[in-house]
């Protein structure tokens, strides 16, 4: 049967890979969907046929996305190897969710000042920092002030997707707005501790070894969360980092705004960041090191979307008479 000391199991496993906590808690949800599929089944009596059938009928009944069933299937095999310690063998006979083969949305340099200039405050900001530097939503909200350098001008992505970390560029053109915000945030860190509070949240393998860690103007994030939050685990109150939908929730209204008819969204500055670069004659490897992709086939995908109309090809049209 499902009990807490399995899923306590699963979290201890994960934590101590110092998995994120989005991953805790997708690993968790899915290994108790796993379970209840299988009317409270322990997983060890359980076997491949049975991680075959929860996976075929995510993909032809909930009809998820192939990147869901992706993750359904790698929490599961987590939880057969890391906690149970029992290798599974290859899968075979998955019906597997299939993937769309679709280009990225790419604005042109005009739509973005036209949706930046929609924003203000912190999301526009923040909104400058996705399209600046190329960074995820998730890793906009989540950066850290010591990851933001000023003197070397880069900005250091930590735990990116994959646990990657890399090195990006930090664009000169909001250098005095962000000084000016993070001195706003270093007083209401300081009023904070005033009252006894200032602590963020710390990565896992940070909590017990840099107990007061927490607490230092380095590890606060740059863009706050405006209220406190009591960590249900731990009890402490900590001031989290801004929620990402805050920041999709203002993009997407500037889109409107800005009369924008493209189905864009806050990664959709990422993409154009790595379009843009590309444009203005940067090389593939640059932006796939700046973007922080494994392959640089991930990367080429741009190349296929540039301002070059389709594959660069001239109309027949263009050239009558």
């Amino acid at each position: 049967m499902e009990g807490p000391r399995l899923l306590d199991q699963l979290r201890l496993a994960i934590r101590r890979r110092n998995y994120s906590v989005r991953t805790e808690k997708a690993y968790v949800l899915w290994a108790r969907a796993y379970i209840r599929f299988h009317q409270r089944r322990h997983p060890r009596d359980l076997g491949i046929e049975h991680l075959t059938e929860f996976l075929n009928y995510l993909a032809n009944e909930r009809k998820v996305a192939a990147a869901t069933q992706n993750q359904a299937l790698s929490a599961i095999l987590f939880l057969y190897k890391q906690v149970l310690g029992i290798e599974l063998p290859w899968l075979t006979g998955v019906d597997r969710a299939r993937a769309p083969v679709r280009l990225p949305v790419v604005l042109t340099r005009a739509e973005v000042r036209a949706i930046l200039a929609q924003l203000d405050g912190i999301p526009w900001l923040a909104g400058n920092l996705l399209y600046g530097a190329g960074l995820r939503v998730l890793e906009c909200v989540s950066l850290r002030i010591k990851d933001v350098d000023f003197r070397y001008r880069q900005i250091l992505v930590r735990d990116g997707k994959g646990q990657k970390d890399r090195v990006t560029i930090f664009p000169d053109a909001i250098r005095e707005p962000l000084e000016r915000h993070l001195a706003t945030v270093k007083t209401i860190h300081e009023r904070d501790l005033a009252v006894g509070f200032g602590r963020a949240p710390l990565p896992f393998s940070l909590k017990t070894k840099y107990q007061n860690a927490d607490r230092e103007w380095g590890w606060q994030f740059v863009f706050p969360s405006p209220v406190r939050a009591t960590d249900p685990e731990s009890g402490i109150d900590h001031r989290y980092h801004l929620s990402p939908k805050t920041l999709q929730e203002a993009v997407k209204h500037a889109v409107r705004k800005a009369g924008i008819v493209k189905p864009a969204s806050c990664h959709t500055f990422r993409h154009c960041f790595a379009t843009h670069l590309l444009e203005s004659g940067y090389d593939i490897r640059t932006v796939q090191e700046l973007l922080g992709h494994s392959d640089v086939k991930t990367t080429m995908i741009y190349t296929h979307v540039l301002n070059r109309g389709g594959k660069g090809v001239r109309s027949p049209l263009d050239f009558a008479g």
